[in-house]
């Protein structure tokens, strides 16, 4: 007799797939399969920072329409932007790499425990979702002193600066300015 074909695996080509890219750390599920789908839809990367393509816009109408067309045609590249930020943000900073070992530490333990047995605290058993809350309270002050407040806005005020300004310098694409306009009578 012989062996089933596995179809999931002959769908997929030879050689590197994003299964094999994404890290082993993210579950299957729905945030693994939206990182696919961004991957899967991320524009080529030299179109995305060529120099000759940028220009500054001749009007505010312009300006709008670049910001508009250009973050629904780059969207993913903006979302790997995004996330390069944040992992910037987070190598650079010691402390805030202290604070999420300690965070994700107690996780790990957490899970651990109730692979073992059911966590029972003062005669109670505690569901998952308040285990992981404990786990985030044990974590706060580490959070608290490494200033991950700060780190959260300088990620969302250097996001905005990036992407913003590539947005509105970034001239669009060919086949987008030929869209029906109408003109004022």
């Amino acid at each position: 007799m012989a062996a089933e074909k596995d179809p999931q695996k002959d769908a997929e080509p030879e050689g590197l797939s994003a299964s094999t890219l994404l890290p082993k750390l993210i579950p299957s599920g729905a945030g693994r399969e939206w990182l696919e789908r961004r991957r899967a839809t991320i524009r080529p990367w030299g179109s995305f920072v060529d120099q000759r393509r940028f220009s500054r816009p001749r009007n505010l109408g312009e300006l709008c329409q670049r910001l508009v067309r250009n973050v629904e045609y780059y969207q993913s590249n903006y979302v790997f932007v995004f996330l390069g930020l944040i992992l910037y943000c987070v190598v650079t900073s010691p402390m805030l790499l202290v604070a999420l070992a300690v965070f994700f530490g107690a996780c790990y333990i957490l899970y651990l425990r109730t692979l073992q047995s059911k966590f029972v605290l003062f005669g109670r058993e505690v569901s998952p979702a308040h285990q992981y809350a404990l786990a985030g309270a044990v974590s706060f002050p580490f959070f608290w002193l490494a200033g991950a407040g700060s780190a959260v806005f300088w990620v969302l005020g250097a996001t905005l600066v990036v992407i913003g300004s590539h947005a509105a310098f970034h001239q669009t694409e060919a086949g987008d300015g030929e869209e029906l306009q109408m003109e004022p009578v």
